[in-house]
């Protein structure tokens, strides 16, 4: 079954910058959307970023918008989330996601569209 694997969480100071990775296995990588939802204590699970199959549409979170950045590596088979210029507020566990349908032509934000997670990195920004 699909397997997603994640690295790259960790400690950063506020304005600070880091690199969340996902490779995924199990399925055909390049025919399905990738997402980042993150949860924070007490709050419910939030889209972050999407990826559409094809590697060029893309969807932000009007809260990253402009400091964080989705890709893909379809050679690698690895999704990764660029977040720069982090705030106390990004503070939360990142999971990656991968869409259930395959070759969906609207991204989605909505997380039961995502049936495939990863078991979370947290990311922790002090001020």
């Amino acid at each position: 079954q699909v397997q997603l694997v994640e690295s790259g969480g960790g400690l950063v100071q506020a304005g600070g910058s880091l690199r969340l990775s996902c490779a995924a296995s199990g399925r055909t990588f390049s025919r399905y959307a990738m997402g980042w939802f993150r949860q924070a204590p007490g709050k419910e699970r939030e889209f972050v970023a999407a990826i559409n199959w094809s590697g060029v549409g893309t969807s932000y979170a009007d809260s990253v918008k402009g400091r964080f950045t989705i890709s893909r590596d379809r050679v690698k088979d690895t999704v990764y989330l660029q977040m720069n210029s982090l705030k106390p507020e990004d503070t939360a566990v990142y999971y990656c996601a991968s869409d259930l349908r395959a070759l969906r032509a609207v991204l989605t934000r909505d997380r039961d569209d995502y049936g495939y997670w990863g078991q979370g990195t947290q990311v922790t920004v002090s001020s």
